[in-house]
């Protein structure tokens, strides 16, 4: 006889009374006369949660609830808002809730989901005297699907996340990517019959003991990915904000090699800044090899060592002066950006010629500038430093660039081998001035 097929059974839980602050969970399920039995999975909608632990706020402004819930905007559209919580969950309006609770007042989010399922679960053990496993649930929307889902918000006594790295699909196949979102597959379940406006806040998942974890290790915390592996933390608009402010001047990089397609794709933001008469006055040489870097850095050393002892600089001096230029030399990848004048007028008065190159060298510096916002954007430091152009020369002999191309400077770019400093505030409207 051949082995059944796997299955399972969900249903909600009915004869749950209307909770309220400083009840007992555990016991108020346990009278419902539920019929657990050791390997269930307990489905509890995070309303009756944070019912029960008075999260309950009196609010006449919603908004300023979602403001007092929120430690980071990821976008906003009109007064729709997606944020990181205090519960470190992203999602809409921070888990504020106008529904279901009395007018003039909002319902947070439990304080801590993981914990709040751990007193259910020891609750059901102590009174009915079962081993099950307990997932507090909320509503999400998701990003690139439309509708909303119930995910995971807490958990205890089950696996949340199911690696199934390292093992093999049916055909032999290496899995080196999947991992199982168990805890979500249970909550979604669970609000197939539990519905928004049933008065059904519990259901009951059986048949899936094998999804139950004593341990307990982690809970839904577990299951939030890290900002560091967060490859869509921000909203776009949001997303152009943070690679500005984050631009820092880096000067100690890691021995990470640069990816030369990220660099390039910087390289396609910079050629979308603003230039005069349709022109594109921008050229950046990319230093790929460590022998192109070298050649150029030796050659501009001797360069700016002759330059200062012509100006009288100690031997001292020099040296001081040589070792505060090495964070070119630090970085595993440069980039020199050239101005060309392509396209410029020629005048023939020399305040018109003047107003003419500086427009140019306007547009490069926003290039230049886009350049170095979108390398943050790609996560990497960058550090531009001013020297090829006090041996402009030299480095066109270096590089076997034209004459035309004028080299504006140097950027150093690579993995910034410890966080900056933090940014000191300036507070825009010192330099804002208003006619």
């Amino acid at each position: 006889m051949s082995a059944a097929a796997p299955s399972y059974r969900v249903w909600a839980l009915p004869g749950m009374p209307e909770v309220r602050a400083g009840d007992d969970l555990a016991k108020l399920i346990a009278a419902t006369g539920p019929g657990l039995a050791d390997g269930d999975v307990l489905l509890v909608t995070s309303k009756i949660v944070s019912k029960a632990e008075g999260r309950i706020v009196e609010a006449t402004d919603r908004e300023a609830a979602i403001d007092a819930e929120t430690v980071r905007v990821v976008a906003r559209r009109g007064t729709l808002r997606i944020v990181e919580n205090r519960q470190g969950l992203v999602m809409a309006a921070a888990g504020v809730d106008a529904s279901n609770t009395p007018a003039g007042t909002v319902l947070l989010l439990p304080e801590d989901p993981d914990a709040s399922a751990r007193a259910i679960r020891e609750g059901l053990r102590d009174t009915l005297g079962v081993e099950v496993g307990v997932v507090i649930t909320d509503t999400f929307g998701r990003p690139w699907r439309s509708g909303l889902t119930d995910v995971a918000i807490g958990a205890a006594g089950i696996r949340v996340l199911d690696d199934l790295r390292g093992g093999t699909d049916a055909y032999g196949n290496p899995l080196s990517a999947t991992v199982v979102a168990t805890a979500d597959e249970l909550a979604s379940a669970g609000d197939l019959v539990k519905g928004k406006a049933d008065g059904l806040p519990v259901a009951v998942v059986r048949g899936l003991g094998h999804v139950l974890d004593p341990a307990d290790a982690g809970g839904a915390r577990a299951m939030v990915r890290v900002a560091a592996d967060d490859m869509f933390r921000l909203g776009t608009s949001e997303a152009v904000r943070e690679a500005v402010t984050q631009r820092r001047t880096v000067r100690e990089f890691t021995d990470d090699p640069v990816d030369p397609g990220a660099v390039r794709r910087a390289v396609a933001a910079a050629v979308t800044a603003p230039a005069p008469h349709h022109t594109t006055p921008w050229r950046f040489v990319l230093l790929e090899s460590e022998e192109s870097r070298t050649r150029l850095l030796d050659a501009m050393r001797d360069a700016w060592i002759a330059d200062l002892r012509r100006d009288g600089k100690s031997e001292e001096s020099v040296a001081k002066r040589v070792r505060r230029g090495d964070v070119l030399r630090r970085a595993p990848y440069l980039v020199v950006p050239c101005l060309v004048m392509d396209g410029s007028h020629t005048y023939g008065d020399e305040r018109r010629d003047t107003a003419e190159r500086e427009m140019f060298v306007v547009a490069a510096g926003a290039g230049i500038q886009n350049f170095l916002v979108a390398l943050a954007g790609e996560r990497l430091g960058s550090a531009w430093v001013s020297s090829t152009m006090f041996c402009r020369s030299v480095v066109r002999e270096v590089l076997e660039l034209p004459e035309s191309w004028d080299p504006l400077g140097a950027v150093a770019v690579g993995r910034a081998a410890a966080e900056p400093a933090a940014r000191a505030v300036r507070d825009a409207e010192g330099f804002v001035e208003v006619r």
